[in-house]
């Protein structure tokens, strides 16, 4: 398969892997850790969405579905088949107790993206197109700009019916 035309689809089924994970485990209703109320907040005092900004305050601090997706990404390649997903599922599980993260998004989000590898491996998708396209994913939630990016999690965490009730 072309590169570039891989990149961009496994950006895209690693963009839906994570947010929809991190929505669905609440990352937007509340911060789950310390810190992401901080940036939560800071991002909706510049004009973003709250619910938003504690999505990506939640990433920010603790091994989220974001992470894991891109650890899960460099062991399948590191170790050059998807059992290296499981190690990293393994890690992100231990990361996120050492983060006292109630949640398990991070775990969900490694083993997902090993399934969703190991199914793309038959179409031509190498693990490294998803390290790239997992570092454009994030990319398009914490790098680019913070307000406009949270203004569509917020939209994203209402259609689930995870938009945070704190004011």
């Amino acid at each position: 398969m072309n590169e570039i035309l891989g990149i961009a689809i496994a950006a895209v089924i690693s963009w839906f892997n994570f947010v929809i994970i991190d929505t669905w485990m609440g990352l937007p209703e509340a911060p789950g850790v310390k810190g992401a109320e901080a940036i939560g907040r800071d991002i909706k005092k510049r004009g973003g969405d709250l619910a938003g900004g504690f999505f990506q305050g939640n990433i920010v601090c603790s091994p989220d579905a974001s992470a894991g997706t891109l650890l899960a990404s460099i062991a399948c390649f590191a170790i050059g088949t998807p059992e290296g997903g499981f190690i990293a599922a393994a890690l992100v599980y231990f990361g996120n107790r050492i983060c006292a993260d109630p949640g398990y998004a991070g775990t969900t989000g490694a083993l997902t993206i090993t399934i969703i590898i190991a199914a793309a491996s038959y179409i031509g998708l190498t693990p490294v197109m998803f390290i790239a396209g997992m570092m454009i994913a994030i990319l398009t939630i914490q790098g680019l700009h913070h307000p406009a990016s949270s203004k569509l999690l917020g939209k994203i965490a209402q259609k689930m019916g995870r938009y945070t009730e704190i004011e």
